[in-house]
């Protein structure tokens, strides 16, 4: 081993030590505000009166600076909020309890004054300890970590920080870190007791995201071992039972919700197109209502963008026509920047003249909105009762993300939504029969309608070999179970016996689907591990490629450009390599219809991709571009992960994925101008048709050289596939026995 390379490995050595380890990079805050006086407060036995003390004082006890007048104001309205009314019964319960279950209505305040709460009481930086409190998802945890550092009047990323995935806005200072599940969840491989931590809030618990359900049956692990560890479970739904029955009957507290009333309104007969009705529902509102914003829920980005400009255009024609207010509209989805999301916040735009109609603020949002958020001054909800959910079939192995009508819980939550300032109404694009009989009581928790790879990978790393009695919430179908291991074995993250091996040791430290880490891991031997770590990125983040209604020609020709003939990986390749020669110019990726935003987003996650392979000694490599086999062994690489994920051309002229044997299409986005006769998809979406997206050009030789314990033919099924793959192997049989027949002749020469 050479000298540089050890030296290396001993730097990668030290990297791996949890005192350095990335996830773990923020977790010592500094003890350099120990001296500040907090006025008597004991850690761990405050009262309400007492903290209060601190908060009406003149000085910041955490920053030891003045308090802004900005703070002041805050601060009044926070004393006016529900929960404050019960701060001193939080209290007790939390110096009598390990744990305790809250249910707060929306509104009432439990996100933002729970935590600063527990710093008060807790003073978690005088011993050097942390208070998290999770999110389900990246927009809350971003957006609430902003307002809760206003109202202790400290700039975030200082005291009060986030990170979620890609993206930590922490400092060594940090005592109050908003994070995603997810996050919390990757600390815990690297720190199994969660050391670092005081109390944990574990917010939107009625989510039941898959990492919510694992979190849960961790923490309550950690429980038994650490009864220094306070747990507050926050869920704005009613159904507190279920989760004081699982904490072994958590006491349980109740916050109302600052609430008036609601008018519910349902359509005569069901809607055929729901975002047309939508559209038109927010115009005849903003014609006909009186004074209020408008919060309506879609599905996605995609959907949102497009109800967003079909809204303005419609409702400046209206302008024109009829003397009615100017209207804001904002979109809200997880992919929005920062600084994007806090529009939300923004006030309606004022009359346009004295006296004139009040200007009005749309707000059109993915189920974010529902209870994750709380946006001041909205009156009238719109609910097409629609929201894009993870459906995993598996017995074929699909997982898509499937447009799904919502349940009667969710239909309530956001009708709630209208009257949090004064009396609203809910538009449901649906009819009242629907409601009552064809959406169900409660959404299914995502643990039983998804993929759990991922989740396997990330239990086996917390040393949780016993995956049947793990003590889930709602234990996942055995048959889904079975498929992770199946697909984890055959990936070499589990050996035969189901033990985590080196290789998924590795794979379990990035936060990726399983597949995009085994690709990434072996990438240095194919000598192409900087493209596909930028491939990675951008098979990440939301889609690069921008096509608007209004000039899909013209989106599509500037898609031309790049276009690869082996596939869309590589033409997203060409993309982001285009993206960095021209220096990420934001007018260049709007004159090519790219999204900057997202290649932005990619080159973050690209780098943090980058700090990760570095600290497990994994080789930054490229083949020369000039070499014939540049793309080739791109190529290669994608199939080192993505074999199970392959479909063949039959003679019929349709494509059957290998073993599921399940008839698919090329996606019309895919860039192919040609049907190759093995291709490897991206995803599997269900639409009218069984579509596969973000396909490339791969050869039967590579499939079998890469896995060839998945494609084994004495269990494969019958299918053209097979025949091609068994020709394949008798001229590969073939050839070896001239090989040899040629050697054995010289050797005798």
């Amino acid at each position: 081993m050479s000298e540089e390379r050890a030296k290396k490995r001993s730097k990668t050595a030290k990297e791996v030590d949890p005192k350095d380890n990335p996830y773990l990079a923020h977790l010592q805050p500094t003890n350099e505000f120990s001296q500040v006086d907090f006025h008597g407060l004991k850690a761990g036995n405050t009262t309400g009166a007492q903290a209060e003390v601190v908060e009406n004082g003149d000085i910041n006890p955490f920053n030891n600076k003045p308090f802004s007048a900005k703070y002041k104001k805050i601060l009044e309205g926070r004393r006016k909020l529900p929960v404050h009314a019960q701060r001193n019964e939080f209290l007790e319960m939390v110096h009598n309890n390990q744990i305790i279950v809250l249910v707060g209505e929306t509104g009432s305040g439990k996100t933002t004054q729970i935590p600063q709460f527990l710093v008060y009481d807790d003073l978690p930086n005088l011993k050097k300890k942390q208070i998290a409190c999770t999110q389900p998802r990246r927009v809350a945890a971003m957006s609430v970590a902003q307002r809760v550092a206003d109202e202790m009047d400290v700039p975030l990323g200082q005291q009060v920080g986030y990170n979620i995935r890609f993206e930590d806005n922490t400092s060594p200072s940090t005592f109050l870190k908003y994070m995603t599940d997810g996050m919390l969840l990757r600390e815990a491989m690297s720190d199994p007791q969660l050391s670092r931590y005081s109390a944990l809030i574990l917010d939107e618990a009625h989510e039941r995201t898959l990492n919510t359900d694992i979190l849960m049956g961790l923490v309550k692990e950690i429980c038994k071992r650490r009864q220094d560890l306070k747990v507050i479970v926050m869920s704005a739904t009613l159904d507190a039972g279920k989760f004081q029955k699982y904490f072994n009957n958590a006491p349980l507290l109740n916050v109302p919700g600052r609430t008036f009333p609601v008018e519910i309104y349902y359509t005569p007969e069901p809607e055929r197109d729901y975002l047309e009705a939508a559209i038109r529902t927010v115009l005849q509102i903003h014609l006909c209502e009186s004074e209020g914003d408008i919060l309506v829920f879609l599905t996605g980005e995609e959907e949102i963008e497009d109800a967003c400009r079909k809204i303005k255009a419609e409702a400046d024609e209206q302008i024109r026509q009829v003397d009615c207010g100017p209207l804001k509209v904002v979109p809200l989805y997880s992919s929005l920047p920062p600084n994007a999301q806090q529009r939300i916040f923004d006030p309606a735009p004022p009359a346009r003249k004295a006296g004139g109609a009040p200007g009005r603020k749309v707000i059109v949002s993915t189920n974010v909105a529902e209870t994750s958020l709380t946006i001041d001054g909205i009156v009238y909800v719109v609910d097409p009762g629609f929201s894009k959910q993870k459906v995993y079939n598996p017995r074929i192995r699909v997982e898509s993300l499937l447009v799904s009508p919502i349940s009667k819980a969710s239909a309530q939550q956001r009708a709630g939504r209208a009257g949090r300032t004064r009396p609203g109404k809910a538009f449901r694009l649906y009819t009242e029969n629907a409601f009552v009989k064809e959406l169900i009581e409660q959404t299914y928790p995502e643990i039983l309608r998804s993929n759990l790879g991922t989740v396997v990978l990330q239990l086996k790393k917390l040393k949780i070999d016993d995956l049947v009695h793990f003590d889930f919430m709602d234990p996942p179908a055995p048959e889904t179970l079975m498929r992770a291991l199946e697909l984890l074995n055959y990936l070499g993250a589990l050996d035969d016996d189901g033990n985590l091996t080196p290789l998924g040791e590795i794979m379990s430290m990035f936060p990726l689907d399983p597949q995009l880490s085994k690709m990434l891991i072996e990438s240095p031997g194919y000598y192409c591990s900087n493209e596909i770590l930028s491939i990675t990125a951008l098979l990440s983040v939301p889609q690069i490629f921008i096509r608007p209604n209004e000039a899909r020609k013209a989106a599509d020709e500037a898609k031309a450009q790049f276009a690869h003939p082996d596939g869309d990986h590589l033409t997203l390749l060409n993309a982001y390599h285009a993206y960095k020669t021209n220096g990420a110019d934001p007018k260049w990726c709007y004159d090519n219809f790219l999204n900057q935003r997202s290649l932005k987003s990619a080159d973050d996650v690209r780098k943090q991709l980058k700090r990760t392979m570095e600290q497990y000694d994994l080789d930054l490599v490229s083949t020369n571009f000039e070499d014939k086999n540049y793309y080739t062994n791109i190529r290669k690489a994608m199939v080192s992960g993505y074999f199970m994920q392959v479909a063949h051309l039959e003679r019929t002229g349709h494509y059957l994925t290998v073993k599921d044997n399940q008839v698919v299409v090329l996606h019309p986005s895919c860039c192919l101008d040609h049907k190759p006769e093995w291709v490897l998809y991206n995803e599997f979406v269900l639409t009218t048709r069984n579509y596969i997206r973000t396909c490339t050009e791969v050869k039967a030789d590579w499939l079998l050289d890469c896995a060839p314990q998945y494609y084994d033919l004495t269990n494969f099924p019958n299918c053209e596939g097979k025949r091609v793959l068994e020709k394949v192997c008798a001229r590969r049989a073939s050839r070896g026995y001239q090989d040899d027949k040629k050697s054995s002749k010289q050797r005798r020469k």
